[in-house]
């Protein structure tokens, strides 16, 4: 089931050509600018490809070539993205519930340790990650419990920078990332006390196929949580507003196709898991703070000073900064042109998130938790 040696190789390769032979150890704006060009712009026609039709007029048949090539679709996204997202956001790559008076960083973090502490994941046992990113929440869960970690990653760049951060915090003897595919997982049967999926399973083209393999790589007994993106089951697929949101959504997340809150229940329970808990965390969001705030570019809501700047970057004049910060890098040939439409895709998320929402259409924080029974 692993991916063959040289395929491996071949991927290390494309990534260092991309990000350069030190790309993990650069950050922001620095680690935009030493990408090589002309691999960005092959990254960049690949990942547009993909969307060369408006919402109004894309067809089944061109979401089903979404779906059918999901690995090139989410590895050409991050590869485009994960700069710009820790520079935006953080190293986690997820939303949170804010309480008043608690800084951004705090509640990230929260998010990720209540997920812990309703999984019951032990000090020392075994946990995988899927979808790791650059290891965010891994670093912090493995903190916060104890574990011992394996985050499961099919991007080699972000697995590069995940392997950094985790020695500098020490963590190595704790942690290991592996490349691979989470439809087709390079695990035995029966590996982890505990598995967990933070906003990443999205990008599966099929949650059924996804939970399925994060089922038989589960022990007899283990606990598995995630928090899913999913549209409400209100959600109507051939309403032009409610698919103009979705869009949104999945162009600049990188996202083949949403699914409903229903359809990603279901798959859980065909996965073979007998379910412990089902919960919309964001049906009990703070109205004042609601989960999407921070892209709301609204500063007055920030917590502190630090959240100042993270809120600020996705007002209008942050927006515009970014944008044309990254124009004069274009216009200096110190990054391929068409890197500002990476920043504009996400733009185009930023509103199709605050929009799904505001309207309770969309949720990234549907929390499934599921037990594998002890004689599967």
């Amino acid at each position: 089931m692993a991916a063959s040696a040289s395929a491996i190789n071949q991927d290390q390769e494309l990534s260092r050509r991309l990000h350069g032979k030190d790309g993990e150890n650069k950050t922001g704006l620095s680690a935009i600018a030493s990408k090589d060009i002309e691999e960005q712009k092959k990254k960049l026609s690949e990942y547009f490809q993909f969307w060369d039709k408006g919402y109004d007029d894309e067809s089944q048949g061109d979401r089903d070539i979404r779906v059918n090539d999901y690995k090139k679709l989410v590895n050409n996204y991050y590869d485009l993205a994960t700069d710009l997202y820790e520079y935006g956001w953080c190293q986690s790559f997820h939303f949170s519930r804010f309480y008043k008076g608690e800084a951004f960083a705090q509640s990230i973090a929260r998010h990720e340790h209540y997920l812990a502490h309703r999984m019951g994941i032990t000090h020392n046992s075994r946990v995988l990650d899927v979808g790791c990113g650059v290891g965010g929440p891994a670093r912090e869960i493995t903190e916060f419990t104890g574990c011992n970690m394996v985050g499961l990653n099919n991007n080699d760049y972000q697995i590069s920078r995940a392997v950094n951060y985790a020695a500098k915090r020490n963590l190595d003897k704790k942690q290991v990332f592996v490349k691979g595919d989470f439809m087709k997982m390079p695990f035995d049967d029966n590996t982890f006390d505990f598995v967990y999926a933070i906003e990443a399973t999205v990008h599966a083209p099929s949650l059924e196929g996804v939970y399925s393999e994060i089922f038989r790589v589960l022990k007899p007994g283990g606990v598995f949580g995630v928090y899913e993106w999913v549209m409400s089951d209100d959600y109507d697929s051939t309403n032009p507003e409610h698919r103009r949101i979705a869009y949104n959504i999945e162009i600049g997340d990188g996202i083949p196709q949403m699914v409903r809150k229903s359809d990603a229940l279901e798959a859980f329970k065909k996965s073979g898991f007998e379910v412990l808990d089902q919960e919309d965390l964001a049906e009990n969001d703070n109205l004042e703070l609601p989960w999407y705030y921070p892209i709301t570019g609204d500063v007055t809501k920030s917590q502190n000073v630090w959240d100042f700047i993270t809120v600020f970057r996705t007002t209008t004049l942050g927006k515009f900064i970014t944008r044309h910060s990254v124009k004069v890098l274009e216009r200096l040939g110190m990054v391929s042109k068409g890197t500002s439409e990476v920043s504009d895709t996400l733009a185009i998320a930023q509103e199709g998130l605050i929009e799904g929402g505001e309207k309770k259409l969309f949720t990234p924080m549907f929390l499934m938790i599921g037990k594998k029974p002890e004689k599967a």
